[in-house]
């Protein structure tokens, strides 16, 4: 998208900002839970077997710490990466 697509905020009546915004906040909301859910759910299923016990056995522990850092490195990357495009994008 270009810069003149999107318009000039500024532009806006304060009332529609504040709306904006709110719309804004609650996408990143939205976005953090599902990344979250996301995480839970792959690495439960990667690395949780059993269900002998009420808590992870040293390797299922292992494996959930293990999981999360590679997921969580990638999205970082990939939020990198993203920033990085629309700054060409952009021009910012």
């Amino acid at each position: 998208m270009e810069k003149s697509m999107i318009g000039d905020l500024d532009s806006l009546p304060e009332a529609d900002k504040l709306r904006m915004a709110a719309m804004i906040d609650q996408l990143q909301v939205r976005d953090s839970l599902r990344m979250y859910n996301s995480l839970v759910e792959r690495c439960f299923t990667d690395c949780v077997d059993s269900f002998k016990r009420k808590t992870l056995d040293k390797q299922e522990e292992t494996c959930v710490r293990r999981c999360a850092e590679k997921f969580l490195k990638h999205s970082m990357r990939v939020g990198l990466r993203f920033a990085e495009l629309n700054q060409g994008i952009f021009g910012v």
